[in-house]
Protein backbone atom coordinates (compact mmCIF):
# COMPACT_ATOMS: atom_id res chain seq x y z
CA UNK A 1 0.00 0.00 0.00
CA UNK A 2 1.19 3.58 -1.07
CA UNK A 3 0.53 7.03 0.69
CA UNK A 4 -1.86 8.69 -1.31
CA UNK A 5 -1.90 12.77 -1.36
CA UNK A 6 -5.43 14.71 -2.44
CA UNK A 7 -5.30 17.92 -4.09
CA UNK A 8 -8.31 20.19 -4.82
CA UNK A 9 -8.18 22.38 -8.08
CA UNK A 10 -8.69 25.87 -8.29
CA UNK A 11 -10.58 25.92 -11.10
CA UNK A 12 -13.11 23.91 -9.56
CA UNK A 13 -12.95 23.77 -5.85
CA UNK A 14 -15.45 20.36 -6.09
CA UNK A 15 -12.20 18.88 -8.13
CA UNK A 16 -10.30 16.36 -6.40
CA UNK A 17 -7.10 15.37 -8.05
CA UNK A 18 -4.74 12.01 -6.12
CA UNK A 19 -1.71 11.04 -6.41
CA UNK A 20 1.15 9.20 -4.92
CA UNK A 21 3.43 11.98 -5.67
CA UNK A 22 3.19 14.81 -2.48
CA UNK A 23 4.05 17.70 -5.02
CA UNK A 24 1.31 17.00 -7.43
CA UNK A 25 3.19 17.94 -10.38
CA UNK A 26 1.67 15.32 -12.45
CA UNK A 27 -2.16 16.54 -12.47
CA UNK A 28 -3.29 18.34 -15.12
CA UNK A 29 -1.86 22.33 -15.22
CA UNK A 30 -5.59 23.52 -17.23
CA UNK A 31 -7.24 22.57 -14.12
CA UNK A 32 -4.88 24.22 -11.86
CA UNK A 33 -2.45 25.38 -9.56
CA UNK A 34 -3.58 22.53 -7.05
CA UNK A 35 -3.60 22.47 -3.27
CA UNK A 36 -2.82 19.66 -0.97
CA UNK A 37 -5.42 19.02 1.15
CA UNK A 38 -5.19 15.25 2.78
CA UNK A 39 -2.48 12.61 2.74
CA UNK A 40 -3.60 9.75 3.77
CA UNK A 41 -1.10 6.94 4.97
CA UNK A 42 -1.43 2.98 4.49
CA UNK A 43 -2.89 2.21 7.58
CA UNK A 44 -5.41 5.03 7.41
CA UNK A 45 -8.92 4.56 7.20
CA UNK A 46 -9.85 5.20 3.55
CA UNK A 47 -12.86 7.94 3.33
CA UNK A 48 -12.79 9.45 0.77
CA UNK A 49 -16.21 9.19 -2.41
CA UNK A 50 -14.49 6.56 -4.70
CA UNK A 51 -13.09 3.40 -4.22
CA UNK A 52 -9.28 3.06 -3.37
CA UNK A 53 -8.77 0.57 -5.84
CA UNK A 54 -10.44 2.95 -8.93
CA UNK A 55 -7.99 5.97 -8.00
CA UNK A 56 -4.92 3.10 -7.67
CA UNK A 57 -6.11 2.18 -11.04
CA UNK A 58 -6.25 5.53 -12.50
CA UNK A 59 -2.87 6.56 -10.94
CA UNK A 60 -1.26 3.64 -12.33
CA UNK A 61 -2.91 4.31 -15.51
CA UNK A 62 -1.71 7.90 -16.00
CA UNK A 63 0.26 9.30 -13.16
CA UNK A 64 -3.05 11.15 -11.24
CA UNK A 65 -6.78 10.35 -10.56
CA UNK A 66 -9.51 13.12 -11.09
CA UNK A 67 -12.81 13.01 -9.21
CA UNK A 68 -15.45 15.20 -9.26
CA UNK A 69 -16.76 17.90 -11.96
CA UNK A 70 -14.59 18.54 -14.96
CA UNK A 71 -15.57 22.17 -15.85
CA UNK A 72 -14.64 21.82 -19.98
CA UNK A 73 -15.24 25.69 -20.53
CA UNK A 74 -16.48 26.43 -24.29
CA UNK A 75 -18.49 23.08 -23.73
CA UNK A 76 -21.86 22.76 -24.34
CA UNK A 77 -22.40 19.09 -23.66
CA UNK A 78 -20.23 18.17 -20.50
CA UNK A 79 -21.37 14.55 -21.26
CA UNK A 80 -20.79 12.59 -24.70
CA UNK A 81 -22.34 9.44 -26.09
CA UNK A 82 -19.73 6.76 -27.32
CA UNK A 83 -21.12 6.86 -30.53
CA UNK A 84 -20.37 10.33 -31.13
CA UNK A 85 -16.43 9.66 -29.89
CA UNK A 86 -16.33 6.86 -32.47
CA UNK A 87 -15.41 7.97 -35.59
CA UNK A 88 -13.89 11.29 -34.54
CA UNK A 89 -10.15 12.01 -36.14
CA UNK A 90 -6.83 12.08 -33.59
CA UNK A 91 -4.59 14.92 -34.50
CA UNK A 92 -0.50 14.46 -33.50
CA UNK A 93 1.08 17.56 -32.06
CA UNK A 94 1.34 19.11 -35.99
CA UNK A 95 -2.32 19.15 -35.87
CA UNK A 96 -1.88 16.38 -38.47
CA UNK A 97 -4.66 13.80 -38.82
CA UNK A 98 -3.12 10.20 -37.37
CA UNK A 99 -6.21 8.07 -37.32
CA UNK A 100 -9.71 7.82 -36.55
CA UNK A 101 -11.07 6.57 -32.55
CA UNK A 102 -12.68 2.89 -33.61
CA UNK A 103 -14.03 2.01 -30.35
CA UNK A 104 -13.95 2.94 -26.27
CA UNK A 105 -12.23 0.39 -23.82
CA UNK A 106 -14.29 0.32 -20.50
CA UNK A 107 -13.38 -1.00 -17.22
CA UNK A 108 -16.34 -2.71 -16.01
CA UNK A 109 -16.23 -2.31 -12.18
CA UNK A 110 -15.60 1.87 -12.63
CA UNK A 111 -17.10 2.40 -16.04
CA UNK A 112 -14.38 4.44 -16.93
CA UNK A 113 -12.92 5.04 -20.22
CA UNK A 114 -9.08 3.28 -19.94
CA UNK A 115 -7.91 3.08 -23.40
CA UNK A 116 -9.36 3.81 -27.08
CA UNK A 117 -8.71 1.50 -30.02
CA UNK A 118 -7.40 4.27 -32.72
CA UNK A 119 -6.99 3.36 -36.54
CA UNK A 120 -4.70 4.69 -38.88
CA UNK A 121 -3.69 4.35 -42.61
CA UNK A 122 -5.36 1.83 -44.93
CA UNK A 123 -7.61 2.05 -47.94
CA UNK A 124 -11.47 0.79 -47.88
CA UNK A 125 -10.68 -1.01 -44.94
CA UNK A 126 -7.12 -3.09 -46.30
CA UNK A 127 -4.24 -2.26 -44.25
CA UNK A 128 -5.86 -0.83 -41.87
CA UNK A 129 -3.51 -0.21 -38.21
CA UNK A 130 -4.87 -0.66 -35.02
CA UNK A 131 -3.14 1.85 -31.74
CA UNK A 132 -4.45 1.08 -28.12
CA UNK A 133 -4.04 3.89 -26.50
CA UNK A 134 -4.55 6.02 -23.23
CA UNK A 135 -8.03 7.75 -23.60
CA UNK A 136 -6.15 10.16 -20.69
CA UNK A 137 -3.45 10.74 -23.46
CA UNK A 138 -6.43 12.64 -25.83
CA UNK A 139 -7.34 16.11 -25.38
CA UNK A 140 -10.74 17.23 -27.21
CA UNK A 141 -9.63 20.15 -29.19
CA UNK A 142 -12.93 21.64 -30.43
CA UNK A 143 -10.93 24.21 -32.97
CA UNK A 144 -10.17 20.72 -34.78
CA UNK A 145 -13.37 19.16 -33.92
CA UNK A 146 -11.28 16.26 -32.79
CA UNK A 147 -8.46 14.92 -30.36
CA UNK A 148 -5.56 15.92 -29.95
CA UNK A 149 -2.04 13.51 -28.64
CA UNK A 150 1.41 14.58 -27.75
CA UNK A 151 2.01 10.71 -28.79
CA UNK A 152 5.24 10.71 -31.30
CA UNK A 153 5.60 8.82 -34.16
CA UNK A 154 8.34 5.88 -32.71
CA UNK A 155 5.85 5.81 -29.60
CA UNK A 156 3.26 4.64 -32.11
CA UNK A 157 5.84 2.19 -33.61
CA UNK A 158 6.83 0.41 -30.03
CA UNK A 159 3.16 0.21 -28.69
CA UNK A 160 1.23 -3.04 -27.96
CA UNK A 161 -2.51 -3.07 -28.98
CA UNK A 162 -5.84 -4.96 -28.30
CA UNK A 163 -7.17 -5.34 -32.21
CA UNK A 164 -5.45 -5.58 -35.56
CA UNK A 165 -6.55 -5.94 -38.88
CA UNK A 166 -7.89 -9.63 -38.08
CA UNK A 167 -7.48 -10.31 -34.52
CA UNK A 168 -8.19 -9.14 -30.96
CA UNK A 169 -5.68 -9.87 -28.13
CA UNK A 170 -7.75 -9.49 -25.04
CA UNK A 171 -6.70 -10.55 -21.57
CA UNK A 172 -4.99 -9.58 -18.71
CA UNK A 173 -1.30 -10.70 -19.99
CA UNK A 174 -2.01 -8.33 -22.93
CA UNK A 175 -3.41 -5.67 -20.74
CA UNK A 176 -0.38 -5.68 -18.49
CA UNK A 177 1.62 -5.02 -21.68
CA UNK A 178 -0.62 -1.81 -22.44
CA UNK A 179 0.03 -0.76 -18.99
CA UNK A 180 4.09 -1.05 -18.75
CA UNK A 181 4.34 0.35 -21.89
CA UNK A 182 2.46 3.58 -21.52
CA UNK A 183 3.60 4.40 -18.15
CA UNK A 184 6.87 3.51 -19.43
CA UNK A 185 6.17 6.23 -22.01
CA UNK A 186 4.66 8.58 -19.41
CA UNK A 187 7.67 8.37 -17.25
CA UNK A 188 10.28 9.84 -19.87
CA UNK A 189 7.89 12.17 -21.06
CA UNK A 190 8.23 13.81 -16.96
Amino acid sequence: MRTYYVFQAASSPDLRGYSYDPTGERLPAQHGPWTRILQISPDEEWTQDVSRAVVAGGILESGYYLWGPVDQSGSLKPIIESDRVEGTAVFNRDNHQIGTIQRLLIEKVSGRVLYVDVTFGGFLGLGVHHLTIPWAMLTYDSELEGYHTDITESQVRGAPAFYSEDRVWLGREREEQLKNYWNSVAQHAS
